[in-house]
């Protein structure tokens, strides 16, 4: 049996009905009801059987309640996905400390309240998997987005501590990490923003189902570490490593403009977005799997697809090169056509 947290739209509600396909029973927990219910009608048309269960994830007793309720109608845990979280578009300044604060307990606090959950009932069975949904941002910093980036990088200490833990028990429960890159999900209809443009995911995007896919492998292949999505994420990591502040003076000229998009046709994100409380239940609309990014996104990665079958280290190397081979032509010409622009 599979538990997926934020399965209620975007990369959740993909790696649900990834999980569906192979016929699983999942539990799917968020706080949108409307959401909940679109996610367990496509596990069930995909041959899954689903369990909805409204939960906050920044509650630890709702968490613990989920995962009692799961095993009870479901059976045992096999796998656990944390994946839900919160954010703020906004510049650091221009973000009040009760909403940091709330985006914290979601997207980290609400990852360590599910390893707990997980691990009360795996541990004691000596099996199990808990999948810790990462991102490129937990290892680089990106300016509107200090709420994320920080849990994200929270996320990343607290799994390699646990995981530690785990090896030196000898326990066979087993903890990695999937890393992913930028994604077409609903989360930029919905997101708290104080940014004057609809935000947008930093190009190249791809579509929740490349995420959903390396999820499940992971899930099925947990003894490596972690897993890293896409040759733009692998290069924005191995960039910080290389060339840090590089990359500070990059994004910091890049960053607010590849986040923001004016596309005529797209809905700003409404408020407080789902800060507070889930956007469904606001204009009771079931915000589905995909974002509004679908003419941009890729659905498909090449880097993912090689990163099951070689090493990390030289898949996310080769990535890494093509990526940054591609920043440094696109920022080439750029430089080109500014001084071309000059002389005439």
């Amino acid at each position: 049996m599979v538990v997926v947290t934020g399965a209620s739209a975007g990369v959740g509600r993909a790696t649900a009905i990834e999980f569906a396909k192979r016929g699983a029973k999942v539990a799917l927990l968020a706080r949108g009801e409307r959401g909940l219910e679109g996610a367990a009608r496509e596990v069930e048309e995909a041959g899954g059987t689903a369990l909805t269960i409204p939960t906050d994830v920044a509650d630890h007793d709702q968490v613990q309640a989920a995962a009692a309720r799961a095993e009870d109608e479901l059976g045992p845990i096999d796998v656990w996905v944390n994946n839900a979280f919160s954010a703020v578009f906004a510049p650091f300044m221009e973000t009040t400390m009760e909403e940091f604060h709330r985006a914290t307990e979601v997207t980290y606090l609400g990852v360590v309240h599910g390893t707990r959950a997980a691990l009360d009932r795996m541990l004691p069975r000596d099996r199990g998997v808990v999948v810790q949904v990462g991102s490129a941002l937990a290892y680089r910093g990106i300016p509107l987005q200090s709420a994320y980036c920080g849990a994200k990088h929270a996320i990343q200490g607290f799994a390699e501590s646990v995981r530690c833990e785990l090896l030196h028990d000898g326990s066979q429960v087993r903890t990695t990490m999937v890393q992913l890159p930028a994604l077409n999900t609903p989360q930029f209809d919905w997101v708290m923003s104080r940014l004057p443009d609809h935000p947008q995911p930093v190009p190249p995007i791809f579509q929740p189902e490349v995420a959903a896919r390396q999820i499940v492998y992971a899930a099925d292949h947990p003894r490596r570490r972690e897993y890293v999505v896409g040759a733009s994420a692998a290069a924005t990591i191995l960039g910080n490593y290389v060339a840090p502040r590089v990359l500070d003076h990059y994004l910091a000229r890049t960053g607010y403009g590849s986040q923001q998009t004016d596309a005529r046709g797209l809905r700003r994100a409404p408020g407080p977005g789902n800060l507070w409380e889930p956007a469904d239940g606001k204009d009771g609309r079931d915000y589905g799997t995909h974002g509004s990014f679908d003419d941009q996104a890729r659905p498909r990665s090449a880097q993912a697809i090689l990163s099951r079958k070689l090493s990390p280290a030289l898949v996310n190397g080769v990535g890494a090169a093509a990526a940054g081979s591609l920043m440094v032509a696109q920022d080439l010409r750029q430089f080109v056509g500014a001084i071309l622009d000059r002389r005439s």
